[in-house]
């Protein structure tokens, strides 16, 4: 009875600790989260981004497909893994500045386009330990595609903008892709 007693009132004590919660939402003014004295800047990256899907250490496997993926003249269904190297210049020997790390499925019946969901994980310079969030379709056989920033992490806290991807080399056969970027973002 006495256990019985202390966990009815352990049970009592603890909920009414949540009756003082903070509220479902509320407005802020920038001096709440530290931006009073921070100008919202527009920031130019360029790097090159490195899909190797062949070899004894891709940095991109296909993790999933649909019954019909490998009949499929697009590849509809397909979804793959990454942790792409993104690097100052196109060839994959010049300096690493992040790594392009998520997914993308091919998600049109019809084209080859995929549904992009990766961050870009930067570990140079200024941007070190700082992210970027991009989801959006990738077309990519268009000459240029451009696909949403729509966050960040660490100093693109807040960020919003652009990016644009134009493949540089394509291997038919291993089906390896280095692909330009070109990435304006918004942050403060």
């Amino acid at each position: 009875m006495a256990t019985a007693m202390v966990f009815l009132l352990l049970v009592l004590l603890s909920s009414a600790a949540f009756t003082h919660s903070q509220p479902f939402s509320r407005t802020l003014s920038k001096a709440d989260i530290g931006l009073e004295n921070k100008k919202e800047k527009l920031s130019h990256l360029h790097f090159y981004f490195h899909d190797i899907v062949s070899g004894p250490h891709p940095s991109a496997i296909r993790v999933a497909a649909a019954p019909t993926t490998n009949s499929s003249r697009t590849g509809y269904g397909a979804v793959v893994m990454m942790d792409d190297p993104l690097t100052e210049g196109p060839d994959i020997g010049s300096k690493l500045v992040g790594r392009a790390q998520g997914i993308y499925a091919a998600s049109s019946q019809e084209d080859f386009s995929y549904l992009m969901a990766l961050n870009y994980v930067f570990v140079e310079g200024m941007y070190n330990g700082s992210t970027l969030s991009i989801l959006g379709k990738n077309s990519v056989f268009d000459t240029v595609r451009e696909m949403p920033v729509v966050g960040g992490s660490g100093v693109f806290r807040l960020a919003r903008g652009y990016a644009l991807a134009k493949t540089i080399m394509f291997d038919l056969k291993t089906g390896d892709a280095i692909v330009e970027y070109n990435v304006y973002v918004f942050h403060y």
